[in-house]
């Protein structure tokens, strides 16, 4: 299915607590995504490290990558070709695996090493390295120091198989092998041609980095909001992108420059002095993410409810009655829910198994309106997805799979007071809402004495964090109220006290 073009904008907030990627299409929020400097993955970043210590007895090596915590590489997971990765040749070498005791040969301390995480620290124990570099992508693996093609076992077709060989032979370097993923079944040459693009820049600029880095250094964060920002969001179809802090701006830019200088024009500075998510009116729009029931502009609902095993949305018509026959009013709310689930599955990131409960139609035909308006709003999805027909109970089914961390999960902690079973805000969102609190009335509040209540699970979260308020230091405080909810806070101005708190609240 063709994508059409629409007017696509990216609108990147950032801040020392968290940065946030908005996509809007036709100025509809469809995508948000969230890096919390606290919720780093560690998983599949690489690293140039320093060899620290060499144990032929175990057959391993400590390598300090700059963690807390020294990392673990065994002698199996050693790739002689990165060890002389900044010679201009690198012939294919191998290494007995069944006599661990040689890796003093290849390793001493002091010396620098490029690895990858395959394993994140888990309690005391240090992250687990491997040599063996790999650069994921949506339906391929890129590893660039392997020539070889591989393709899932779970793609059955020997003509599809075929098919894909083919055209990653004619599109790849020989010197860079590729994992073909189950999920590039049926892909077009397009598709390939755009994610090996996508991962060849990726290697480009790690390897522009690991030749002037000083160990110990990361040098690709797998899961950093910027390298996923340049590599698979910020492409051709973008209209703009909009960056509010001028040295995120100028890191963009400079890689763009030597990856894709194309789009180097298409990146703005925001500069006005309202919140850039205000600007936008995306902070409202983000609001609406934690709530279970969605209105449609014809005044027909749907709501949705997650559970472990499954996403079940159900479609209403609401307060619409519509002007003409009864079937076309159903069949006009259901096209009209079905965009807007599609939407909502991307911005939320719904996966497994979503059933779609739409309010019940006998024509035919109008289903097949409704299922097509339905696949073309997961066109632009980044996800893998497939849409089912509709079942003998009227039910249409979709399975995706999760590209990231919920929003849900990275805005909400399990609330104390229900075991579980509720949301709250996190910590770090409440402290984010102050924040943006004071940007928002900083104008009218000027010099004012503030006095700022929240819980106290919040205050000792303040209490570490004092420098993100650096900015208010002299005129703001903060006080705790074990009444006051996890989730809330006061705003009192001083001395009366008065509470301005919804004065300025979004």
């Amino acid at each position: 299915m063709k994508k059409q073009h629409v007017l696509t904008e990216i609108i990147v907030n950032v801040h020392p607590l968290e940065k946030r990627v908005a996509v809007l299409e036709e100025n509809k929020l469809v995508e948000l995504f969230i890096e919390k400097q606290n919720k780093a993955n560690l998983v599949g970043n690489i690293y140039k490290g320093i060899v620290k210590d060499v144990l032929p007895g175990m057959g391993a090596a400590f390598i300090d990558i700059g963690l807390e915590r020294t990392a673990f590489l065994h002698y199996t997971d050693i790739v002689l070709d990165f060890l002389d990765i900044f010679e201009k040749e690198q012939p294919r070498k191998h290494i007995n695996k069944g006599d661990s005791s040689k890796i003093t040969q290849l390793l001493k301390p002091g010396q620098e090493i490029i690895v990858q995480v395959h394993k994140g620290p888990i309690g005391s124990k240090g992250a687990r390295l491997t040599g063996q570099l790999s650069i994921p992508g949506k339906y391929l693996v890129f590893f660039p120091n392997k020539s070889k093609i591989a393709i899932s076992r779970k793609i059955n077709s020997s003509h599809e198989k075929s098919r894909i060989r083919n055209i990653l032979t004619a599109l790849k370097s020989p010197e860079v092998g590729l994992i073909v993923r189950t999920e590039a079944e049926g892909n077009s040459e397009e598709d390939f041609a755009n994610e090996y693009k996508a991962l060849a820049k990726t290697w480009r600029l790690i390897e522009k980095q690991l030749a002037h880095a000083k160990a110990p250094t990361c040098v690709f964060e797998e899961n950093a909001l910027e390298n996923y920002l340049i590599r698979d969001l910020f492409g051709e179809y973008v209209d703009r992108l909009v960056i509010d802090d001028k040295v995120f701006a100028r890191s963009i830019v400079a890689q763009l420059e030597d990856l894709a200088p194309e789009l180097v024009n298409k990146v703005e500075v925001y500069k006005e002095d309202s919140p850039i998510f205000d600007a936008w009116a995306i902070e409202k729009k983000i609001e609406t993410i934690f709530h279970s029931r969605v209105y449609l502009p014809s005044g027909g609902n749907i709501r949705i409810e997650q559970t472990e095993a499954l996403v079940s949305v159900d479609v209403n018509t609401g307060s619409f009655t519509g002007s003409t026959h009864y079937s076309e009013t159903i069949k006009k709310t259901n096209i009209e829910a079905a965009s807007e689930i599609a939407r909502q599955i991307r911005l939320r990131d719904l996966s497994g198994v979503i059933v779609v409960d739409f309010i019940d139609m006998t024509d035919e035909g109008h289903r097949q309106e409704v299922l097509e308006a339905f696949r073309i709003g997961l066109n632009r999805d980044r996800a893998k997805n497939k849409v089912y027909s509709f079942t003998e109970l009227g039910l249409v089914e979709v399975t995706r799979k999760r590209m990231r961390t919920s929003l849900v999960a990275n805005y909400s902690e399990p609330c104390p007071h229900c075991n579980g079973t509720g949301k709250i805000l996190s910590r770090d969102a409440v402290v984010m809402r102050i924040y943006r609190w004071l940007n928002r009335a900083e104008y009218f509040i000027k010099n004012d004495k503030l006095r700022i209540v929240v819980h106290p699970v919040v205050m000792d979260f303040v209490n570490k964090n004092r420098d993100y308020f650096v900015t208010y230091q002299n005129q703001i405080e903060f006080s705790e109220d074990p009444a006051i909810r996890q989730d809330t806070f006061k705003v009192l101005s001083l001395p009366d006290e008065k509470d301005i708190t919804s004065k300025y609240t979004t």
